[in-house]
C-alpha cells in the first residue's frame, strides 16, 4: 500500500470486515492457518505423546537451548505459568532437563535431554512434512517474500526484544 493510502485511511473512517472482507483481513487468515498447522500437528503428535505446546518446546529447545523459562514462553507462544507446567511434565518424562544458571541460581535453564533430541528427531519429519504440503506450489522467492513480511509485522506487534 503506497503511504499516501495508509495515511489517507488514518484520517478517515476505517473500512468495515464486510467491506475489507474475511479474505482480505490478515489477522483472520493468519489465526486460521495456525489454527489448522496445531490440528495437523496434534493429529501427527498423538503417536508421539506428545502435545502441540511440548512439539514447540523441544523444538525452540533443538535450536535455542537454555533461554530462560520466560524467553521459551513467548517463542512457544504461551502463558509462563504454562511454560512451567510443561516442563515439568517434560522433565518427567527425561525429555528436559532444567540447570541453574551460572552465576544467578534463581534461574533455572531448559535443555533437552539425548531422549528429547530423539524425540524432537522423530517429530521433525511430521513438522517438515507439514510444512512442505502447506507451501507446495510455492516457490523459493515467494517463501523468502512471506517469511520477511511476517517478520515484519511480527516486529512490528511484539512486546518483547527478542
Amino acid at each position: 500500500m503506497a503511504d499516501a493510502e495508509v495515511e489517507r485511511r488514518r484520517d478517515s473512517t476505517p473500512r468495515t470486515l464486510g467491506e475489507i472482507g474475511l479474505d482480505h483481513f490478515a489477522p483472520y487468515l493468519i489465526n486460521r492457518i495456525s489454527a489448522r498447522w496445531n490440528a495437523d500437528m496434534l493429529l501427527r503428535l498423538k503417536e508421539h505423546g506428545l502435545s502441540t505446546l511440548e512439539m514447540r518446546v523441544l523444538a525452540i529447545l533443538s535450536v535455542m537451548p537454555g533461554i530462560t523459562i520466560n524467553e521459551l514462553a513467548v517463542f512457544a507462544v504461551t502463558e509462563q505459568s504454562t511454560m512451567s507446567r510443561t516442563l515439568h511434565a517434560l522433565e518427567g518424562h527425561g525429555l528436559v532437563t532444567l540447570r541453574r544458571r551460572e552465576g544467578d541460581q534463581r534461574v533455572r535453564e531448559p535443555y533437552l535431554t539425548s531422549a528429547g533430541r530423539e524425540a524432537f528427531r522423530q517429530v521433525w519429519p511430521e513438522m517438515h512434512d507439514s510444512l512442505d504440503r502447506m507451501f507446495a506450489g510455492f516457490s523459493a522467492d515467494e517463501y523468502e517474500t512471506l517469511i520477511t513480511l511476517l517478520t515484519r509485522v511480527l516486529r512490528n506487534i511484539r512486546h518483547h526484544d527478542f
